[in-house]
């Protein structure tokens, strides 16, 4: 499933299609993704305008004039094509991805710019809804949501609190969308190695003068891989044309049985499983 860098790389894909167009033409072609497709989708679309492409952990939110939010999650297979003078462009291109495929292609909206957007998903785990835009923070979907990891309210002081006294694994509690919102496997497992803190550890247990330091390396991880487009992307060519590929900076994930990078640390890289998925980590130095 994409991760928060690869949602921000897709949002930043679209925003410059997106972003100020006014909605001319939109195609629902089938009843529902993951769930229904809200009453009235198409009718309700039609001749807003987008004013703002936002995101919010892993979702998409496009803010209507029309006060409403169009909320967009990608789920395992969702992928976005982008069709204009320019040329055909899928904004965040995975590595798993399916093959484009006209059958898969549920949802399109043009623009009066002359961009047409479509929406794919062969497995339909993605899905859409419109919120009114003062009911977005109290929707199920948002309402127990943590910080944002890159947000001011993502501190020390919030992991000291979530962390103590407890028992659980530090991988288990930073993978809780309550605690941190949008944090994913991946980036959990290369901010952990960079720490150097085991995900075995209890979290109570992690000492207090060590979350500064996790703080700011879980910020420097989401950022580098934004930077490069993310790490399960295949093919995301930045806005001077440079491809980017964070899996190639990996310094623990999918690294089982190769050294581990920590200067001096001479370890090697093992894979454990966790809550049904794996974690990469280096038990000489991750302690």
């Amino acid at each position: 499933m994409p991760e928060l860098p690869e949602v921000e790389t897709v949002r930043r894909g679209l925003a410059p299609v997106l972003e100020g167009a006014r909605l001319t033409r939109v195609e629902q072609r089938r009843p529902d993704l993951r769930f229904p497709f809200p009453e009235g989708f198409v009718q309700r679309l039609t001749g807003a305008t987008i004013t703002r492409l936002d995101r919010r952990a892993k979702y998409l939110l496009g803010h209507l004039d029309r006060g409403d939010v169009l909320v967009m999650h990608l789920g395992m297979s969702g992928r976005f094509e982008i069709e204009a003078a320019e040329g055909t462009v899928r904004p965040g291109e995975f590595v798993y991805a399916s093959p484009p495929d006209p059958k898969h292609a549920h949802v399109m909206f043009e623009t009066e710019r002359g961009g047409r957007v479509t929406y794919s998903d062969p497995r339909r785990f993605g899905f859409m809804g419109l919120i009114p835009t003062g009911e977005i923070t109290t929707h199920p979907w948002f309402a127990a949501m943590g910080p944002e990891p890159l947000g001011p309210d993502f501190t020390p002081a919030l992991l000291e609190a979530a962390f103590a006294g407890r028992k659980q694994n530090a991988k288990v509690l930073l993978l809780d969308q309550r605690i941190v919102a949008g944090l994913g496997n991946i980036y959990v497992c290369e901010a952990l190695h960079r720490s150097g803190i085991s995900p075995l550890k209890p979290a109570g247990k992690i000492p207090r003068k060590a979350l500064p330091d996790l703080v700011t390396v879980i910020r420097a991880v989401l950022e580098e891989a934004i930077e490069a487009g993310g790490s399960t992307l295949r093919d995301f060519s930045a806005a001077d044309g440079a491809l980017g590929y964070f899996q190639h900076r990996f310094q623990a994930y999918g690294r089982e049985g190769e050294p581990c990078l920590r200067p001096g640390c001479g370890g090697t890289i093992t894979r454990i499983v966790q809550g049904g998925r794996s974690t990469f980590y280096c038990p000489r130095c991750q302690r």
